[in-house]
């Protein structure tokens, strides 16, 4: 195994979608022939237009098989007294093959994405973690919340 490090490009945009389907599947255990379809349909629109502006892609490759993903989306919004350049980042999408899983690869790519937002200026990271994510992200220093409000959600039918 000779893993290598690096920023996704436009290149990548195949087996980022590929990662990314992975990814629902595992999360939401499965997709429908009708979701598939329509992820392979905006995907590669979507990092065409994104990757390396607004979202940066930090993958793990063994030879030319990406086998790991975390995505960082950085936010601008208007400055406040907590975030004072207006600068912020979303951790998204983390996932890793099956066969790669505990051989710290997840471990990595969040440290090079946590470089990346201080080297940016971002004023913080957030992400929202699963039970088994969890150890890894409070190992590299994320922190629980504090809500001073209630998360809530308008969903739009389609």
């Amino acid at each position: 195994m000779s893993i290598v490090f690096s920023e996704a490009t436009k290149v990548d945009i195949p087996e980022l979608v590929r990662l990314r389907i992975a990814y629902m599947m595992d999360d939401f255990g499965g997709v429908s022939d009708h979701e598939r379809e329509c992820m392979e349909k905006q995907l590669p629109d979507y990092f065409d237009r994104k990757l390396g502006d607004e979202l940066i892609a930090f993958v793990a490759k063994d030879g030319e098989r990406m086998v790991s993903v975390a995505y960082l989306h950085i936010i601008e919004m208007p400055a406040n007294s907590i975030l004072l350049n207006g600068l912020y980042g979303e951790v998204l999408s983390v996932y890793t093959e099956p066969e790669y899983r505990g051989q710290g690869l997840c471990t990595k790519l969040i440290q090079n994405l946590i470089d990346y937002g201080r080297e940016r200026g971002l004023g913080r990271v957030d992400l929202s973690a699963t039970k088994e994510g969890y150890p890894i992200y409070a190992k590299l220093g994320f922190q629980d919340k504090e809500h001073r409000y209630t998360d809530m959600r308008y969903r739009y039918e389609v």
